[in-house]
């Protein structure tokens, strides 16, 4: 009886309880409570943001001037036009610098006879300003003087004398080099007149067959940690392009039993050196072979892949992972390789013009005639050059034969140090039509970073990511002495650099508007210059460049354009105009943008370049101007709070040498004051400027009688008001001092995002003018742990019907501002009539019941009891309440792409990658490794063995090989997909309950009128995480669905599919593959082998050892 009454009161009890959590559960937060809220914060933050920022007066002197201004609608056609004009005139000078180099080197050298006893001391760029131990220059140094220059980076430059990078491997006093560089002195005349007529130009250059660089203006060259000099201007892209024409390369690769130890390494250094040698414009494959075919990529089999750098790298991968085995059946290798080339000739495929088959070995066991007479003979269109590798000499007449009697070369390599100088040959015979028939083309680079100059590093940190990039433009130079002309003798490439930056400035950023931009691509479809492309990626803390950062196709930055309409219209170099809706993202791409893009495009005349712009519908598309005069003018523009963007072209300062020391506000203002009338100016934009300049004046009288104290003054908080114009005009009022500002960092020059760059508007004014105009859009800024909140709104101006963007304008407060601004009004003293409201009365945001949110349109928190969640997405610290505001429309979701994205690595700890398609090839391959090499040795051991020294070398190499750690980059390139969500505006408030077990969590959503910020109000007691995660905005990479692969073998796929793409693409208009007159019989040799006095002695002495035990 007792029991049963203990558990009657127990039940009791639970259902008391119940019903206590239940109420708890269904707390009833009164949505006119909160729209009140509301409502009052509303008034609250209008009053604040117009009164501090000036908008309204601001708006009210646009609107007196509109009388006297024009809007005109910009004409896309016109613009493309006229900037493509620009810059072909620019490129054009660029060429006709080159052209004066290649002419002078050439005309050197007719006029030189050899002379192997030549003496000859020149500035050798490593050894310049060197002293010995006595005080003395060393050998080839001599005083240099370096003097900092602007114009190049603030480097230390000689612009009166260039001087000679001699690369490590070569020696720099050989009759060869010292007979060329003498040759080359004839240069230094035409760089510093070059330079004079053209002071744009930046480094000009002569790249030397024999190896040796020159460069002007002259610099100290900084070897390596280890002292070494390993740049080799033949290895650049610029000299190889300049060098020969496209071409189609097979490459084989002997990986048979007796290519073990020290040949395969050398084999694989060969194979890598060969990559090296090709571009975009190239198509290349690999094969290692054995008793049977094995294309390193499977994937690849049987076609040819464009020889960007993303496939380079693939495939050096690979390579890195050949093991020997079995024996060396080349027949079947080279049938295979001819019949690869042969198809992509018939089929209009691959580079169409060069191809050539590059075989690797340590001997060919017959000349294999039978294959070329069915395959390449009498035409002989495939040359055939041959590398023999290893010591042994056993087979070299038979490896010579090959490359003699089809149009190639032999060379033999015995070390990795022959390796660099024996794959240039290669080169110089591809060269031979061209040198022959002297064609002079003008070859154009694709988009690179230059790491070999020094501060390059320092520059990733400090300059915007589109400054890097730069493009050069190479010449051929060729031997015009009539006793060589057959031999077809290339004497190295002249050229010189043109940073992208300066090229884009032609198309200036004030007459796209906030979201029209321009761009460049290559014939291939690669971007040249964008404001979207990201070629660096953050390694830890250090920036670096990314693998595939010069092979981004246009479909990966603009992939709105899904049918490739407009990227294959441009590649094809012709011109027109398209309409696409675009879905732009902003702030670090978390804020997407609905967009309509006209994009208008058109090729540049003697470059494989075409040029686009984009005018963004509706305001973008129009623009006004106005007239003051100078004087009226020049008096605002010397305002204190007045600056221009500094990286627009107002005034052209880089021309004349005297006008670099100025900053663009120095130089506008001495031009308009008439002390600098030489200056080349941009008259539309400087009259803007003036206009600007004028109409904004008012408010720095106005900013400053704020700080003053009329009225009420500044509230603590408020810390900065700010203006721009379409002109890239700022001004700027600090209401607080730097000591007690919270956002120090904000508009200064370190501040790019909130700045008018070459790349960009700042990011307030793109967020302003897709904004209603007079409306604030306020948004949180987190800068690494320092946070504060920003509103903006743009202002304009009508006539005639038509309206267009002026500018916008802001304020930047702190948080401590907003928070206590909204939480008095958040609040509900305790005497509140609550006779009248259904719910929680008096309601506090402040008090542990109720969590209260401040949240823009894009989804971001910009206020919030925990400071901590600021900045923060709201999915991601309420997953449950995100979740119903998206089912119930007040966010849609917008999925984004990025295809330029760096993900990582999932066998970034693995010791070896693997090819695609392979997923056990790593285990099959020690395996095969093992018993190959175990079955070798026991097949070729003997002590006769002994005497030869590959032995002691290949166990050495092996050792290395095997054990060495490869290094496996931790993040590589792919695709990913990511959300960005967007408030529908026409939803004004809304409330709900969520099921979350065993309680009810209720909450209210409430438009904040006139703004882009939503308040939502939740109950705090009700946990939901179990039953609702967290709504990320992480990336995920993009991987098609596969029913039949596993995850590696579909990620294969994919990545296989996406290389083997060839896409529409423009090849070069011109090739050289074939001339009558072309000596073919030089055809290469085979070199001595001497044994060393040492290694001889040491063997002898072992072998008396040997004889006296046996």
């Amino acid at each position: 009886m007792k029991i049963r009454m203990k558990v009657r009161t127990l039940l009791w009890m639970l259902g008391l309880f119940w019903l206590w959590t239940t109420a708890q559960a269904q707390m009833k937060i009164p949505p006119e409570t909160v729209q009140q809220w509301a409502s009052v914060f509303s008034v609250k933050l209008r009053e604040v943001t117009t009164k501090f920022s000036g908008s309204l007066l601001l708006q009210k002197k646009l609107k007196d001037v509109e009388s006297i201004i024009n809007i005109v609608e910009l004409d896309g056609r016109d613009l493309v036009k006229d900037y493509s004009d620009e810059i072909e005139r620019m490129l054009g000078s660029k060429m006709k610098s080159v052209k004066r180099l290649q002419e002078s080197a050439e005309d050197a050298d007719l006029y030189h006879e050899f002379n192997a006893t030549l003496t000859f001391d020149y500035y050798n760029s490593m050894l310049i300003n060197t002293m010995d131990e006595d005080g003395n220059s060393v050998e080839l140094g001599g005083e240099f003087l370096l003097e900092e220059n602007e114009h190049f980076n603030n480097l230390l430059v000689n612009t009166q004398q260039s001087d000679i990078q001699v690369p490590t491997n070569v020696y720099n006093k050989d009759p060869n080099i010292l007979n060329a560089i003498y040759n080359s002195e004839a240069l230094n005349d035409v760089f510093i007149g070059n330079f004079q007529k053209d002071p744009t130009l930046t480094w000009q250059f002569f790249g030397s067959s024999t190896g040796f660089f020159r460069i002007y203006p002259g610099i100290k060259w900084t070897p390596d940690a280890n002292g070494v000099a390993a740049f080799d201007c033949r290895n650049r892209n610029w000299y190889i392009q300049a060098a020969t024409s496209p071409k189609d390369i097979i490459i084989m690769v002997d990986i048979s039993g007796s290519m073990k130890g020290l040949k395969m390494t050398i084999a694989k250094h060969t194979i890598n050196t060969i990559l090296d040698t090709l571009g975009e414009n190239d198509f290349v494959n690999v094969i290692a072979y054995t008793d049977y075919v094995r294309y390193v990529e499977p994937c690849f089999k049987g076609t040819l892949v464009q020889a960007d750098l993303d496939n380079r790298e693939h495939f050096k991968m690979l390579v890195d992972e050949l093991h020997v085995k079995g024996e060396a059946k080349i027949k079947k290798a080279m049938k295979e390789s001819f019949k690869i080339l042969n198809e992509a000739r018939v089929n209009g495929q691959g580079s169409m013009c060069n191809q050539a088959i590059m075989l690797i070995t340590d001997g060919a066991m017959e000349d294999f005639e039978s294959v070329f007479e069915e395959f390449n003979w009498p035409e002989r269109r495939v040359r055939v050059f041959t590398y023999l590798i290893g010591r042994e000499m056993t087979f070299a007449q038979n490896t010579k034969w090959i490359a003699c009697n089809n149009k190639g070369y032999y060379t033999h390599i015995s070390t990795l140090a022959d390796v660099q100088e024996n794959v240039m040959e290669y080169l110089h015979v591809l060269s031979r039509p061209m040198v022959i028939n002297h064609d002079h083309d003008i070859i154009w680079t694709e988009a690179y970073m230059d790491t070999v100059l020094p501060n390059t590093k320092e520059l990733f940190n400090t300059k915007a990511q589109s400054l890097l990039l730069m493009t050069s433009v190479a010449m051929p130079v060729f031997s015009k002495k009539k006793e060589t002309l057959s031999h077809g003798i290339l004497l190295g490439v002249v050229g010189s650099d043109i940073p992208l930056m300066e090229v884009m400035k032609l198309a200036p950023r004030y007459m796209l508007g906030a979201h029209g931009y321009a761009f460049l691509i290559t014939n291939n479809g690669y971007i040249l210059a964008h404001p979207d492309l990201r070629p660096l990626y953050k390694d830890g803390k250090k920036l670096k460049p990314k693998p595939n950062y010069n092979s981004v196709d246009l479909s990966e930055v603009e992939w709105e354009d899904t049918e490739e309409m407009l990227r294959t219209a441009m590649v094809k170099g012709e011109t027109g105009s398209i309409s696409l809706n675009f879905r732009a993202s902003v702030d670090k791409g978390k804020r997407p943008r609905f967009l309509v893009n006209d994009y208008f495009y058109t090729n540049i005349d003697e470059t494989p370049f075409s040029f686009g712009m984009v005018l963004t519908k509706g305001h973008g598309q129009l623009m006004f101007t106005g007239n003051v005069s100078v004087e009226e003018g020049l008096h605002d523009l010397i305002s204190p709070d007045l600056t221009i963007a500094s990286e627009w072209t107002y005034c052209e300062t880089d021309i004349d040498p005297h006008h670099r020391k100025y900053s663009q506000l120095q130089a506008v203002i001495r031009y308009l004051l008439g002390k600098e009338p030489d200056l080349e100016c941009d008259e539309v934009l400087l009259q803007q400027t003036l206009f600007d300049a004028v109409v904004t004046a008012p408010l720095e009288a106005y900013w400053n009688a704020l700080m003053l104290g009329d009225g009420d003054g500044v509230e603590a908080g408020i810390e900065t008001a700010f203006l721009g114009t379409r002109a890239g005009l700022m001004r700027i009022i600090r209401y607080a001092g730097v000591e007690t500002r919270v956002a120090k960092k904000f508009l200064t020059p370190a501040d790019k995002d909130n700045l008018f760059t070459v790349d960009h508007f700042p990011l307030w004014y793109r967020l302003a003018v897709e904004n209603r105009p007079g409306s604030f859009y306020y948004y949180p800024i987190n800068d690494k742990g320092v946070k504060f909140v920003v509103a903006t709104t743009s202002v304009t101006v009508s006539s005639e019907g038509k309206t267009a963007m002026a500018g916008a304008i802001g304020l930047q407060m702190s948080l401590d501002f907003l928070e206590k601004s909204f939480f008095v009004i958040a609040k509900q003293p305790d005497n509140t009539d609550c006779s009248n409201i259904e719910g929680v009365c008096p309601l506090n945001c402040e008090s542990i019941d109720l969590n209260c949110f401040l949240v823009d349109n894009n989804g971001f928190i910009l206020l919030s009891k925990e400071r901590a969640e600021v900045g923060r997405f709201f999915g991601e610290v309420d997953g449950s309440v995100m979740a119903s505001l998206i089912k119930m429309g007040l966010f849609k979701k917008v999925s984004l792409f990025d295809y330029q994205a760096m993900c990582k690595n999932s066998h970034h700890h693995a010791s070896s990658a693997r090819p695609l398609l392979s997923p056990f090839y790593g285990v099959v391959a020690l395996l095969r490794w093992f018993f190959s090499n175990a079955l070798m040795f026991l097949l070729d051991f003997n002590l006769c063995g002994l005497w030869h020294s590959d032995y002691f070398v290949d166990a050495k190499a092996g050792y290395h090989t095997s054990h060495k750690q490869k290094k496996v980059e931790a993040h590589l390139p792919c695709d990913t997909a990511y959300p960005g969500f967007m408030y529908d505006s026409s939803i004004r408030e809304a409330n709900s309950l969520i099921k979350c077990g065993r309680c009810q969590k209720m909450f209210v959503v409430q438009q904040v009128p006139d703004s882009n910020l939503v308040l939502v109000v939740t109950q705090a007691d009700c946990d939901c995480s179990r039953q609702y995660g967290p709504i990320l905005l992480e990336p995920k990479e993009i991987k098609l669905m596969s029913l039949f692969l596993n995850d590696g073998e579909h990620n294969a796929t994919v990545k296989c599919n996406r290389m083997k793409s060839q896409k529409v693409r423009r090849r070069p208009e011109s090739c050289h593959a074939y001339h009558p007159k072309e000596d073919a019989k030089e055809c290469g040799g085979a070199s001595v082998i001497s044994l060393s006095l040492s290694l001889l002695s040491a063997s002898l002495a072992f072998s008396l050892v040997l004889n006296r035990w046996t």
